[in-house]
């Protein structure tokens, strides 16, 4: 217990992390990613834990590697009511990882922890059922993982390794949340629903509504699950190296969580037009007899206006995270310059395809009746990423004995297609520009550094959007500068 709480106090350190290839990290060390985030093929860290554990059996010495980036996203999101930038953040990615090596042994092993990736944002928006009341907008979604890799050497130039990680996440989100009418399956009348209610035009009797919306906030969702990855690793000669490497798809359970659903601001609205339509059909009448009313026609439907209708409920949620595979190339041109390729796909479309919101012991009897539950049921959120493609490119140069530099840039497709893009999961940056160097400070001391910058990018959402109404025609913006230094210690 006492490793699981330090593991979850690194990761609310480091909670709010942005999405750099979908929600996953470039790279996870300042020596790669000065060179674009290339480490499949190039055998020369503790990352390789994290890119291909077979190329740790070509890693001629034991090294211990601490990594700290520093990230600094800004976003900048407009519709109909807003034209807003983000709150701005800055946040700690910390990573920490060992590689035992031994002449005298075919067998290579690792152990580390590092942060994966994540995304999240922080807005304070108008809304048009809320009037001049701003809303928050929220999220959290942060990972972390560690375990054990290991690497065989077959020969002199073949290696297989595998990495056992275990993986801790949180997720939390508070935001206005929007459902379709019909959800809502509880009986109001003989033959009618108070989804068919909600959504009839007022011609009808209804409120015509095309979506019902709760202010919401989940919080205290966290997961563990494990992942795996399988590497191979086949160093040609000094000069050229290949590395191929699987990573399986990991599924999570977030468990412990806590929901508040507050319908308070859409049952005032309908009630605000219901008292309209009333007085429409009995003139002369005051506003309080027409309240009066209203509320003796909301009693004979089940609802107990004295009760309000703001919810708490437990919470879980599953989410996957997705499978990848890589390959990568490195290709040493001359004693003092490294070329290298990494190429990468992500497999979204199974895994970020839906978040499932599993909500129990609702407690407000007025929510249950108009959603026909007991206070249990799940909610689908649609998510419909793509798969997304990673093309990675760097090189470094040995400008002496002590000094390396390095120079890289990366592209990832944007998964986030326009049809479910919302401000709070800005996972849409594309083009990525590293620059970095080593200074050898003593033998087995060695510092390493890298800027990296994801370019702005912008995603307008479909019309209609399949979030919410207010996220029609929308933009969403997101770029990021990060900072990283590691320390490299060999043995």
């Amino acid at each position: 217990m006492k490793l699981l709480k330090s593991i979850s106090l690194i990761a609310i350190v480091a909670s709010t992390l942005f999405a750099q290839s979908g929600t996953r990290l470039v790279g996870f060390d300042a020596k790669s990613l000065g060179r674009g985030g290339t480490s499949i093929g190039v055998f020369d860290s503790p990352e390789l834990m994290m890119s291909n554990p077979a190329g740790l059996s070509f890693v001629n010495q034991s090294m211990l590697n601490v990594d700290v980036s520093a990230m600094f996203p800004a976003l900048h999101f407009q519709n109909k009511l807003n034209n807003v930038d983000g709150d701005n953040n800055v946040f700690p990615l910390p990573s920490a990882s060992y590689v035992r090596s031994c002449d005298c042994s075919d067998f290579t092993w690792g152990v580390g922890f590092f942060t994966a990736g994540g995304m999240g944002a922080d807005y304070k928006l108008n809304h048009a059922l809320y009037g001049t009341t701003k809303q928050e907008y929220h999220s959290k979604l942060a990972s972390m993982q560690g375990g054990l890799s290991a690497a065989y050497k077959f020969s002199e130039h073949f290696s297989v390794g595998a990495s056992l990680h275990m993986v801790y996440s949180m997720l939390e989100f508070s935001m206005p949340f929007s459902l379709n009418p019909l959800a809502m399956q509880g009986v109001a009348m003989p033959g009618m629903t108070f989804g068919q209610m909600f959504a009839a035009p007022n011609s009808m009797g209804g409120f015509g509504y095309d979506e019902v919306t709760a202010a919401a906030k989940m919080t205290d969702l966290t997961a563990i699950g494990f992942n795996g990855k399988i590497g191979l690793a086949y160093k040609v000669d000094n000069k050229l190296s290949f590395g191929l490497s699987y990573t399986l798809p990991t599924s999570l359970t977030y468990t412990g969580g806590k929901a508040t659903m507050d319908m308070t601001a859409q049952l005032n609205d309908a009630f605000g037009k219901a008292v309209m339509g009333w007085m429409m059909q009995n003139p002369g009448k005051t506003q309080q007899q027409a309240q009066d009313a209203i509320m003796t026609q909301f009693a004979q439907l089940g609802i107990d206006m004295s009760k309000g209708v703001v919810a708490n409920y437990d919470l879980d949620v599953d989410l996957t995270f997705p499978s990848s595979i890589g390959f990568g190339v490195s290709y040493r041109a001359t004693d003092c310059l490294l070329l290298a390729a990494d190429v990468e796909y992500l497999m979204w479309e199974n895994a970020f395809d839906k978040m499932t919101l599993k909500l129990k012991n609702g407690n407000n009897s007025n929510i249950n009746k108009m959603m026909g539950n007991a206070g249990t049921f799940n909610i689908e959120f649609p998510m419909n990423w793509e798969n997304s493609l990673m093309l990675k490119i760097g090189g470094e140069y040995l400008a002496t004995k002590e000094l390396t530099l390095r120079l890289g840039y990366a592209y990832n497709s944007n998964p986030v297609p326009e049809a479910t893009i919302f401000p709070i999961f800005p996972a849409i940056v594309e083009n990525h520009i590293m620059a970095g160097l080593s200074y050898k400070v003593s033998t087995p001391l060695t510092i390493n550094a890298a800027f990296e910058m994801a370019l702005n990018n912008s995603l307008k959402a479909s019309n209609p959007s399949l979030i919410a109404n207010e996220y029609d025609g929308s933009t969403s913006e997101l770029s990021t500068t990060l900072i990283h230094i590691s320390c490299s210690y060999a043995f």
